[in-house]
């Protein structure tokens, strides 16, 4: 199916329920949000600061400041000092979110300094926390620790499709007018008091001669987002409305949804010739699911850790698979090719693609598959090496539960030398084999993994006797610097 059919407005009378179903990174909040366009007045696509707000809408002070880091480091800067920090778009957005003005060197470094290793030489902290992320040189710059990459891995994939669909919006102008949806993000925590009604404190007025701040705070049942939603569609039944979630299986959905579960059924909606009505649980008032509301979802189907749907809920929505589209992905070139009197070499991102994923498949099952969006905003050979060390090799390796022998195969590396192998077998090297390593020329290479190249270690336990990225490929020296290594994972 389509691109284009799968974000066609609901012109029909028929409420629709959706979720769209795939592995990380097939582009499916992107899908959300050019449905959104679709129930914005006036509006042909979201503009970058729509997209923004997106992407930092539920980030932490701590995950806007990871996410900053990875972005620099596409750009090859990997060192930020503070004040770099603070300017930074996505600073500054998070910030304007908060309504803060003020002390903003303050907050970056308390969150930099709490997330700091307990071992730094640099760093000192009273009140650390439990993961460390950020460290500090002798220079004042920071840095992103190499071993909390692959914790990473979700806000890299946000990254990637936030670029994606600025890139799509980069040469046309925007203006938003009304919208006429509401976008939320389940997580496991995310529950009916947020999304239907639920009991919150409301700041009041107060008498001044007994509360100096003329203020106070008070309980008091509120309306959650689905709720707000429907109250703003029911005064407007001309016009469809849209409830969008973000990733519907990271919360328990029946306990999100509640009584109102039922009610979403097309035939039950306000109207209909089975309309059905129900009490809310905190204000016990009577309520129905408007027809003119539309429910559009994403569902992750890759992270077994998330909570199955029940058949309650099943069959009550379609299900649209989104594969992963190797097709919208380009060619890159990397200089020249091994005879230097050759042109400029070529790699095809595309095929790049479909080979990992047919082997994936063949090994791993179709659910341990890479999105086209790991390889989006791939515009050099040295991006490709770090998208395919920070996050593709990371994630197949938690997938493949370590075994070197299913990466060696994913990779194609079981018939070549060490020296041209993606995945070494770090039992192979510490027994004698050493490949030999252009990259040992390379203090770059250490630098970057923190005096330790070895970054299949914290994966040891998963598997027997642990993996090792290839330091050729770390460093984009050797055979890693010419296109034919990366045609052969066609």
């Amino acid at each position: 199916m389509s691109d284009v059919l799968l974000t066609q407005p609901n012109r029909s009378h028929q409420p629709v329920n959706i979720i769209y179903t795939g592995v990380a990174g097939t582009g499916k909040t992107y899908r959300l949000l050019q449905i959104a366009q679709q129930y914005t007045d006036d509006l042909p696509t979201a503009d970058d600061e729509a997209l923004l707000a997106q992407l930092l809408q539920k980030l932490s002070w701590r995950e806007v400041l990871c996410l900053i880091f990875l972005q620099m480091r596409k750009s090859q800067q990997d060192l930020l000092k503070v004040p770099e920090i603070v300017a930074h778009p996505f600073f500054v957005a998070k910030a304007a979110k908060n309504a803060r003005d003020k002390n903003l060197s303050s907050t970056a470094w308390l969150a930099l300094r709490r997330h700091s290793p307990a071992d730094s030489r640099t760093v000192s902290c009273d009140n650390r926390a439990s993961q460390a992320y950020f460290d500090k040189d002798e220079s004042g710059a920071w840095y992103l620790l190499p071993d909390s990459i692959d914790l990473l891995e979700g806000l890299s994939q946000q990254l990637a499709e936030f670029e994606q669909a600025q890139h799509d919006n980069s040469a046309r102008q925007q203006a938003f007018s009304q919208q006429r949806f509401s976008m939320v993000s389940f997580h496991q925590a995310y529950g009916y008091e947020e999304f239907v009604e639920g009991i919150r404190p409301v700041m009041t007025s107060a008498n001044t001669a007994t509360n100096a701040e003329g203020r106070q705070m008070q309980y008091g049942i509120q309306d959650g987002a689905f709720l707000l939603l429907c109250q703003r569609a029911a005064r407007d039944p001309k016009q469809r409305y849209a409830m969008l979630i973000d990733e519907i299986n990271r919360a328990n959905v029946s306990r999100v949804f509640g009584e109102l579960l039922s009610l979403i059924e097309a035939d039950k909606r306000t109207g209909m010739a089975n309309a059905m009505t129900v009490k809310l649980a905190y204000s016990g008032r009577t309520f129905s699911i408007p027809a003119n509301v539309d429910i559009y979802a994403t569902m992750n189907t890759q992270d077994h850790s998330l909570a199955p749907l029940d058949m309650a809920l099943r069959r009550r929505f379609r299900f649209v698979d989104c594969p992963p589209q190797p097709e919208l992905l380009p060619s890159i070139e990397t200089g020249h090719s091994a005879d230097s009197a050759e042109s400029a070499a070529t790699i095809a991102l595309d095929k790049l693609l479909s080979g990992l994923n047919q082997r994936i498949t063949q090994t791993l099952g179709s659910e341990a598959q890479l999105g086209h969006a790991f390889l989006w905003a791939i515009e050099s050979l040295e991006h490709l090496q770090r998208a395919l060390t920070e996050q593709i090799i990371p994630q197949l390796a938690q997938a493949a539960g370590g075994q070197v022998a299913v990466l060696q195969y994913i990779f194609q590396d079981d018939e070549q030398p060490l020296a041209m192998q993606f995945i070494q077998d770090s039992q192979a090297l510490l027994a004698g084999s050493r490949p030999t390593q252009t990259a040992t020329q390379n203090d770059s290479a250490a630098d970057y993994l923190g005096h330790e190249l070895f970054f299949g270690q914290p994966h040891s336990a998963l598997g027997a006797g642990g993996y090792r990225i290839n330091a050729d490929l770390i460093a984009g020296a050797g055979a890693f610097a010419q296109a034919a290594i990366y045609q052969r994972l066609y």
